[in-house]
């Protein structure tokens, strides 16, 4: 694995900032009542947790697409089928309430993880991808499972 270069790096780190932001307001009465209140129900503790992750599973659907393209024949149907599932789990595995949302969540990241290294095993991510996704994942499955299981 390479050194993650800082644009994907700040990046990808802001992107935590939802996940973060939702565990932390639905622990802390204050910070989800100011939140609320500035910012709107909707993006607060689990609320903002569940939506944002939906978007990232499709968006990184999209990336895994992109990464499809860099081969051709059996490899690239497989890599563009494989690269639709965080999309698809994301509609179909988020509704029946927060908790079991939630819970579907931490298994489509955990899924998108595995898709990560397959893609990364067929040669077609580049070298610091695997880092950056597991510091990613890590954080991602760690506010999910606050806001689940505490």
């Amino acid at each position: 694995m390479t050194k993650i270069p800082p644009a994907p790096l700040v990046l990808g780190l802001a992107g935590l900032i939802p996940f973060v932001w939702g565990a932390l307001t639905t622990h802390m009465p204050n910070l989800q009542a100011w939140g609320a209140t500035h910012l709107g129900p909707r993006f607060v503790g689990p609320y903002i947790q569940l939506f944002y992750g939906s978007v990232i599973l499709s968006f990184m659907s999209g990336v895994l697409w992109g990464f499809a393209t860099k081969t051709s024949g059996l490899r690239a149907t497989m890599g563009y089928a494989l690269s639709v599932i965080p999309a698809l789990w994301a509609f179909f595995m988020t509704g029946g309430g927060p908790t079991s949302a939630g819970i579907n969540l931490i298994y489509g990241f955990a899924g998108l993880l595995l898709l990560d290294y397959a893609f990364h095993m067929w040669g077609l991510t580049p070298g610091w991808w695997m880092r950056l996704r597991l510091l990613l994942t890590a954080i991602v499955i760690s506010c999910l499972a606050i806001g689940v299981y505490l």
